[in-house]
């Protein structure tokens, strides 16, 4: 059985003047961990919230442990843990009333689950007395991950849980995932960030409503099969314009300090397009070949997307 199955899965908002989800579809194994990548707004939170029971889809099927999230959405609730994107603990609680609270909630205690959240709270325990809303970004995001496991549940739904959250933090908590999936959790993990893509076993590419991809990270990088190069020089918002004015560009983004870039004949293209930068007079030109990364594999994805749907 499969821990989470979504066919067709639609929603919208306002009457049917927003689509927050078209046709999505995609399965999760058990003990995965699977990340849903997009910027905001792509639908990331609208399906989480069905998959948890919180909204109810205008058409499709959603099962999660096998249970529809329509008609057995009270099982479901005591199956799943769920991390909203948003801090929606109570900030007038310390952190042990707050861990507390939601044990009771799904009638246990801290002391008969504590096992579960052990490696977590021990980070937490020299503050424990301290409220919610007093403290920082990496500890409200611990304190949420101890209340979405206090009640043991088989399946964990994480929105975008490092969004706001510093580097250092951010490490800690995808290596805090990792334990987890060695316990058996299956996690479901939504992310704006596209680097984290290499902490889950597969993802799915998400923009505006839409599924654009669904593999491993090394699957959707090499589904990329264009040339690409990097490339700098001393003025970069000309050096782009200039790039994508060019008649054998294919692509060209912004991407940290380099352009990367494609071409329509590859290799063959690379001699004329730097004689036509000399030309365009850039000082300091960098020109080199590069492998393409996540945000590469993205944007073409999305790219494909618009020329399939006009």
């Amino acid at each position: 059985m499969k821990a989470v199955i979504v066919d067709n899965l639609v929603k919208t908002y306002d009457k049917g003047k927003v689509l927050a989800l078209d046709k999505v579809s995609f399965e999760v194994e058990k003990g995965e961990l699977f990340g849903l990548i997009g910027a905001d707004g792509a639908g990331k939170t609208t399906l989480f919230r069905i998959l948890t029971t919180l909204l109810i889809p205008d058409s499709g099927v959603a099962r999660v442990l096998g249970l529809d999230v329509v008609k057995d959405l009270w099982d479901i609730r005591k199956k799943v843990g769920y991390m909203p994107g948003k801090f929606s603990l109570y900030q007038d609680l310390s952190i042990t009333e707050n861990i507390n609270f939601f044990a009771t909630v799904f009638n246990t205690t801290f002391e008969a689950n504590y096992h579960l959240i052990e490696d977590i709270y021990v980070q937490l325990a020299p503050f424990k007395d301290r409220i919610a809303g007093k403290l920082s970004g990496g500890m409200k995001q611990k304190l949420a991950l101890c209340c979405a496991l206090i009640h043991e549940p088989k399946i964990l739904f994480l929105d975008e849980p490092t969004t706001g959250v510093d580097p250092v933090s951010r490490k800690e908590f995808w290596d805090m995932l990792d334990r987890l999936k060695e316990r058996g959790i299956t996690i479901v993990v939504s992310t704006p960030y596209m680097d984290e893509a290499s902490r889950c076993d597969r993802i799915a590419l998400i923009q505006k409503s839409k599924i654009l991809g669904i593999d491993t990270l090394q699957g959707i990088l090499s589904q990329y099969k264009k040339r690409l190069f990097a490339v700098r020089s001393n003025e970069m918002f000309r050096l782009l314009n200039d790039l994508r004015q060019y008649e054998k560009t294919t692509s060209c983004f912004a991407f940290g300090e380099y352009l990367h870039l494609s071409l329509q004949q590859a290799d063959a293209d690379v001699p004329a397009t730097k004689a036509y930068l000399e030309a365009k007079n850039h000082q300091n030109l960098i020109f080199k070949p590069i492998q393409p990364n996540i945000e590469d594999a993205f944007i073409e994805l999305m790219e494909i997307h618009d020329l399939q749907n006009g």
